[in-house]
């Protein structure tokens, strides 16, 4: 009698357990299916609901150590697009995290004029093309005047004044800028206060309290491992509806708290900047300022226009702030004298989405710049002895 040789592996399924392993992979599929359809309809009814209000904004943050600071940064060589009713966006990300389509040199190559812009979302450029944003104007502009200019655009959409001064001073400044370009925003005052890297000492001094300021970033560093996230946060309405609720809730929150920490006078939520936050930016820019003077960078801050529900623009530099700036800083770009004369017949902001400056001011931020840094230089140049003037 022939022995029987011992079998190894999984056995295969009996004819009575067939069917009930076919039932079961049909009942799962038609759940997968279910679903599908369900979120193809939550989908579609968001979009006709709320199609014209949502933006497709997707921010793609993760942390950088930056010398004693850790801040937030851009994901190095990231391409993706923005979208809303106003137009479709491509955001093209170099290997440093910035918005610029090529890697600068360190160090910088003799001969060229570098020029460092800082700001927020709309240095950044959201809702602007990325050849179009103030900071590639101005590039432009400076290579058409005959210098080998070099702008490069740190703009991070979140970022407050001291978060681009804690770059400025531990990153920006490796960069060896001949002048440093920085794009005021009104919210720039409470964003100051959430990031709570700096607080004020007696005598309205400033003191490095916290040096890391990551808000977000746990959570988009999980989201976009999960395959597919991506792809819905570039084109899918009920996504971004759910992800911009969620975002907005978080920054109401962390607002919240850090007023619930600051000095009583910021304790009240107002449309404008209390006395706490304005005598912090005005701290806040006038270290920028001193920063570049002592290492004999041209510092120029350009006040951009913030405007509400009724597209009323107006200045975000309050008269602290703006104080601040006259008197530590080189130039000062206000929005009276630049893009007052504009309001009404232009249009200073996108119609819709966020309502982030237009590419028209963009275009006069870029142009009127360049202006005052070649004044600048150019003084600077004639006060020189002959033989110390550069070429």
């Amino acid at each position: 009698m022939a022995e029987r040789q011992p079998t190894y592996g999984a056995r295969a399924p009996s004819a009575a357990t067939r069917p009930v392993r076919r039932r079961l992979i049909a009942q799962f599929a038609l759940l997968v299916g279910a679903a599908l359809v369900a979120a193809l309809l939550v989908e579609c009814a968001v979009r006709v609901m709320l199609g014209d209000r949502i933006v497709l904004f997707p921010r793609y943050h993760t942390g950088a150590d930056y010398g004693e600071f850790k801040l937030r940064r851009l994901r190095p060589g990231e391409h993706f697009r923005h979208h809303s009713r106003d137009g479709d966006w491509e955001f093209r990300i170099n290997r440093a995290g910035l918005r610029n389509d090529r890697e600068f040199a360190r160090p910088k190559p003799a001969g060229v004029y570098r020029v460092l812009c800082l700001g927020d979302s709309h240095t950044q450029g959201y809702e602007v093309r990325q050849e179009h944003t103030f900071a590639m104007v101005l590039e432009r502009f400076l290579n058409a005047q005959g210098l080998r200019a070099e702008v490069i655009n740190a703009g991070i959409s979140g970022f407050g004044t001291a978060e681009e001064v804690a770059y400025l001073e531990s990153e920006g400044v490796k960069w060896e800028p001949d002048a440093v370009v920085l794009g005021f925003f009104a919210n720039d005052y409470e964003d100051n206060l959430k990031a709570g890297l700096f607080e004020l000492e007696g005598g309205g001094s400033l003191k490095a309290v916290k040096h890391e300021h990551l808000p977000g970033v746990s959570v988009q560093d999980k989201l976009y491992a999960v395959p597919g996230t991506r792809w819905l946060g570039e084109h899918s309405y009920a996504y971004a509806h759910v992800f911009n609720l969620v975002w907005e809730h978080y920054k109401a929150r962390l607002a919240a708290d850090a007023r619930a920490t600051a000095p009583t006078e910021s304790a009240v939520a107002t449309r404008s900047a209390d006395d706490h936050e304005t005598r912090l930016a005005a701290a806040v820019l006038a270290r920028l300022g001193d920063f570049c003077r002592a290492r004999g960078i041209q510092s120029l801050v350009l006040d951009l226009p913030q405007t509400d529900e009724r597209s009323v623009a107006r200045a975000s530099l309050n008269a602290g702030a703006r104080a601040a700036v006259e008197r530590h800083c080189d130039d000062l770009l206000a929005y009276e004298t630049l893009l007052q004369p504009y309001a009404g017949a232009a249009e200073l902001h996108v119609a819709h989405g966020q309502r982030h400056i237009s590419e028209f001011t963009h275009a006069v931020f870029g142009v009127a710049a360049g202006q005052r840094l070649m004044a600048r230089r150019a003084a600077t140049k004639a006060a020189l002895p002959k033989a110390d003037q550069p070429r």
